[in-house]
């Protein structure tokens, strides 16, 4: 049977226009509006992007969700700011030197630049939107309502270090009824011994390929929101703390000018996930950890990192990725050239040490002889 050729795009009908665009994802849709006039017109519809925004992110098929995102914009604005990675290649080149803990004619809040920055930001203005795939199946969507455990309106930013547990589960005496967990039936390999999974590591290759992370935080008041998760893991660890236990470790790189020297600062998203049946077929892990916490070049920071909300961004994983690991590379060199320094600085001691011990025995020695 042959089809004759569409002459004219205005002889389709908008109906059929808006079947063809709510199909495709949100990529492809944003790619079509530079199609047509017409297509360009209809891209414009808020339902298409609700649509985008529900299978990427199931969290927002809840009703409050919804209206957040109205209230910040719209589905389509929300889809623009969150599907891209941050991405922060312009790592400085500064010396240990200048790195002080604390410079001396500052305070801490004046330091970190929690004074002006922060001074009208209550906990209560922000919003995590948290959802867990494994091979494009959600296995966790969690929304949470302000910081957890800010305490207070003034200085919650100070509370240092800064940390979000989502999920947190101790060894004994927690209730798993109901957790998140995974086994042979979603497509895990079956592990017939930790002794085994500690050689082939199948069950570490399969979570680090198949876990996908999304953690979007929105500031109410600013009405801007950041996905401040790689979506893909950076890195991990396999059987930390026990054999049992595969960390996965998530993150990007916020910008921190004119807060802290190094003007960034490391958003780590720490997942951990532990083997609590294991044999063929049988074998489960469960989610027992999720958090958040931010760190500078020297270790965990208070700051709250609201500049990640209007940083740059990309669609390219791979710039999300060299991001990271110039930061790691810069953390690793200022922590050599620190070494270096306080090595120096022992030596100086010791060499004023002796050089004080020689100075007053050849003074003793003088004052005997005479």
């Amino acid at each position: 049977m042959s089809v004759s050729p569409i002459e004219n795009m205005g002889t389709l009908s908008s109906d059929l226009f808006y079947d063809i665009l709510k199909r495709l994802d949100g990529a492809t849709l944003a790619s079509a509006s530079c199609a047509c006039a017409a297509f360009s017109s209809m891209s414009k519809e808020e339902r298409l992007w609700e649509d985008v925004c529900s299978s990427m992110w199931p969290s927002t098929k809840r009703d409050d969700v919804k209206n957040l995102i109205s209230s910040i914009g719209g589905f389509k604005k929300f889809y623009a700011d969150c599907f891209p990675l941050i991405v922060n290649t312009e790592v400085p080149d500064f010396r240990w030197s200048d790195y002080p803990e604390y410079p001396e004619e500052l305070t801490e809040a004046e330091y970190y630049g929690d004074i002006d920055e922060f001074e009208n930001v209550s906990p209560l203005d922000f919003v995590s939107i948290v959802d867990i795939r494994y091979k494009d199946k959600t296995i966790c969507s969690k929304v949470i309502w302000g910081i957890p455990n800010a305490n207070g309106f003034n200085g919650w930013f100070s509370n240092c270090p800064f940390r979000i547990d989502l999920f947190t589960f101790s060894d004994t005496g927690d209730d798993h009824t109901g957790g998140v967990t995974l086994s042979v039936a979603d497509g895990l390999p079956p592990v017939t011994s930790m002794e085994r999974e500690r050689k082939d590591g199948k069950l570490w290759q399969e979570l680090r390929d198949g876990i996908r992370l999304s953690w979007i935080v929105v500031n109410t008041k600013a009405k801007q929101a950041a996905n401040l998760s790689s979506w893909s893991p950076l890195g991990g660890q396999r059987h930390w703390p026990t054999d049992k236990d595969f960390l996965l470790r998530f993150g990007s790189v916020l910008p921190a000018k004119d807060i802290l020297p190094c003007q960034m600062v490391e958003c780590i998203l720490a997942m951990k996930f532990r083997v609590t049946e294991a044999g063929d077929p049988h074998t489960t892990i469960e989610l027992t950890e999720l958090c958040m916490q931010l760190g500078d070049m020297d270790g965990p920071t208070s700051t709250g990192g609201t500049e990640a909300l209007s940083c740059n961004r990309s669609r390219n994983y791979s710039l999300a990725l060299e991001s990271c690991q110039m930061y790691s590379k810069a953390r690793s060199e200022m922590k050599e050239e620190k070494l270096r320094y306080e090595s120096m600085l022992d030596q100086l001691f010791i060499l004023g040490g002796i050089t004080a011990f020689v100075t007053l025995s050849c003074y003793f020695v003088r004052v005997f002889v005479s």
